[in-house]
């Protein structure tokens, strides 16, 4: 194979790809990068057998043909060439060796043969549909900080996506919950979705996916089936296993009888939180709320520091409460919400707290209290 390709085409390309690819791999091949050019294209794929990406992108082919390389390798190098310097890619006869050309330098790098590189996209795709890249965006970011990091539970290391009837209407909906928070975002359900399995989209695929989207508008095309899922984004089509398990019956979580709701202004209550919290060397420390009329009152309480307390001005006609939370995932929460209000509906002090979004109703939050 030959081709030449514009430096930052091809950067941005081996930008999307490479990150796939394991720093450490026991099979020698998942370190490579396919690498194939046909038709006047350039195509980059990368797995790790889990999930696999690649991309198109355009360039001057002189003669076509396929090998693979080391991904992080190449992509090293073409970082460091300078900018608008065009690329020339070209394997030698037996295939053994490929050059990277670009004006006084010279590279040339192993190569593995292009047919042992592996396939993950065999099978049949049961749905598809189409959803635009803002909206799939916005699920993402509602709920992927709460995805569990606990390998034991794997069946929680993902988002788990499906439909559900809301009133009359079909939405689409992404939870995730690692056991002491539950976040959960919603839409109007795309057509063709309708029946759609019930998935876990891994924590890995999440955080690509969500690299991918960055500031991306347009549509992007989902398929799926029971193990597998595929979005093309563009002239990028990433497709990932499916985490293999039951996702547990999140509604049981969502408290129903909270009927103290505490209304506070999202920037100033996510400010105090953080302040407050400095006292604390743990960052998963408690702090507590105290809420009495119109007053918010945070305390955070430190064997080894000291103690900090704000007070905040809020909406609240019930009666006093005292009630912990973990300061790291108040702010987690906070961070979330796009109104400038956030609603508190509380219990009391051991039961789940209920968190709305003053700003989209399509959003939900539950978060358990600590003891303090």
């Amino acid at each position: 194979m030959r081709i030449i390709i514009e430096r930052s085409n091809l950067l941005k390309t081996l930008s999307h790809v490479h990150r796939v690819v394991e720093r450490r791999n026991t099979i020698p091949i998942l370190s490579n990068v396919l690498v194939r050019t046909e038709g006047g294209a350039l195509r980059l794929k990368a797995t790790d057998l889990d999930l696999e990406i690649t991309e198109t992108v355009p360039a001057s082919g002189e003669q076509e043909g396929g090998t693979t390389v080391p991904a992080h390798l190449l992509y090293d190098i073409v970082r460091k060439l300078p900018d608008g310097a065009e690329v020339k890619l070209a394997t030698n006869a037996d295939g053994s060796h490929m050059t990277v050309t670009s004006g006084r330098s010279n590279f040339r790098l192993q190569c593995l043969p292009e047919q042992d590189f592996p396939d993950i996209t065999a099978g049949s795709f049961s749905h598809g549909f189409k959803i635009a890249g803002a909206a799939l965006a916005r699920l993402i970011e509602r709920t992927q900080f709460a995805i569990s990091t606990e390998e034991t539970r794997y069946y929680l290391n993902g988002i788990f996506l499906h439909t559900i009837d809301v009133g009359d209407k079909l939405a689409l909906r992404a939870v995730a919950t690692d056991g002491h928070r539950l976040a959960r975002a919603e839409m109007e359900a795309p057509a063709g979705s309708e029946g759609m399995p019930g998935i876990i989209v891994p924590r890995k695929t999440v955080g690509e996916l969500q690299k991918l989207l960055d500031g991306t508008v347009e549509e992007v095309g989902v398929e799926l089936s029971d193990s597998k899922i595929r979005f093309t984004i563009g002239e990028v089509v990433m497709t990932s296993k499916l985490i293999d398990g039951t996702f547990p019956d999140y509604q049981r979580v969502i408290p129903q009888g909270n009927d103290k709701a505490l209304t506070l202004d999202r920037q100033s209550f996510s400010a105090a939180v953080d302040r407050v919290s400095t006292i604390s060397s743990e960052r998963g420390r408690a702090v507590k709320l105290a809420v009495s009329g119109g007053q918010l009152t945070l305390t955070v309480n430190s064997p080894d520091s000291g103690t900090a307390t704000e007070e905040l001005a809020v909406g609240y006609e019930s009666d006093d409460i005292e009630i912990g939370f973990n300061a790291k995932y108040l702010l987690d929460i906070t961070g979330q919400l796009s109104g400038e209000d956030a609603v508190f509906m509380l219990a009391d002090a051991g039961s789940p707290t209920l968190i709305k979004d003053g700003g989209d109703d399509g959003t939900l939050y539950v978060l358990m209290p600590m003891r303090v």
